[in-house]
């Protein structure tokens, strides 16, 4: 059966200790800007990296992390980020973890979205959240206007904040089937661009390729060996410092241990068939045929 155009209509706020979506309401939006939008530890910083190695390209150290704000951030002054981000005289690049029925949508600006699997997304969370210092539990903790709980250290345990994360929707974050249907079902709209992490796994020359066309960069060919060397995790990760210096507080051992190596499967040693089919009847009831199948697959 058909389906009728997707016509984008915000439905609320989504506010927590990390988010602050009404941020987006009035952001004034320049017609070439580039929003980076991704459900939490799915592929973030490494389609950070690309699209700035596209801007700038193939610069080395390019502070991507300061470059490309995170605008829905509650932890930091709306009033600083959006200073700097006016301030830019390059082609913006901004980060949203947001899913798209909660953001102030601009017909002009280029989003791209990118998916992975839930349960090697929850296991790279879990090992973000585990490195989380306490200058960062102040950060998003202790600032005025706080809605809900607020965070604190993950469980013991993996397996037991995985059954966490699915019996509480998302929880200590966000809710991750929700968040990649509602970017799932406007993938036809010309300014938007989905992009799985497997496929960036498989192909990173490709999948640079195809985000420089979605986003009309002409790619300089003398430099394009450098600017794909630029977003492999090995380059990442030894230029991590330089890439994310705002972690250097924040996250235990900073950038160096922010990126990891972006590995999958880290699950199947962990999970029993129970367990491993309880993601799976999640992601079953919680989204739609097609979109499961993109999440689990990166196949459309």
């Amino acid at each position: 059966m058909n389906q009728p155009p997707y016509k984008h209509q915000k439905i609320g706020e989504y506010q927590s200790n990390h988010f602050d979506s009404p941020r987006w309401n009035e952001f004034p939006f320049r017609d070439d800007d580039i929003v980076i939008a991704t459900y939490a530890k799915s592929g973030t910083t490494w389609m950070q990296q690309i699209v700035g190695q596209l801007i700038f390209n193939g610069a080395e150290g390019i502070p991507v992390m300061d470059l490309c704000p995170w605008v829905d951030f509650r932890a930091l002054p709306f009033d600083e980020i959006m200073e700097a981000i006016e301030e830019m005289d390059h082609r913006r690049f901004l980060k949203t973890h947001l899913p798209l029925d909660k953001l102030t949508f601009s017909d002009k600006a280029k989003y791209i979205h990118i998916s992975r699997d839930g349960r090697d997304t929850l296991w790279s969370l879990y090992r973000h959240h585990s490195r989380y210092t306490d200058t960062f539990y102040e950060m998003v903790n202790e600032p005025p206007g706080l809605v809900g709980p607020k965070m604190f250290p993950p469980l013991d345990d993996v397996v037991e904040y995985y059954h966490q994360w699915l019996d509480r929707d998302g929880f200590p974050f966000h809710p991750f089937f929700s968040h990649n249907q509602s970017w799932w079902e406007a993938r036809h709209l010309p300014n938007i661009l989905l992009v799985h992490f497997n496929n960036l796994k498989a192909d990173l020359p490709g999948q640079i390729r195809r985000v420089a066309d979605f986003l009309e960069i002409e790619i300089d060919e003398n430099v394009f060996p450098q600017i794909v060397e630029h977003c492999t995790f090995d380059y990442m990760k030894e230029h991590a410092d330089e890439l994310t210096p705002m972690l250097a507080e924040s996250f235990e051992g900073g950038g160096k241990n922010f990126i990891n190596k972006g590995t999958n499967g880290r699950w199947k040693d962990r999970l029993s068939q129970e367990e491993i089919q309880k993601y799976e009847d999640f992601a079953a009831r919680e989204m739609s045929t097609d979109c499961a199948k993109w999440i689990a697959t990166g196949v459309a």
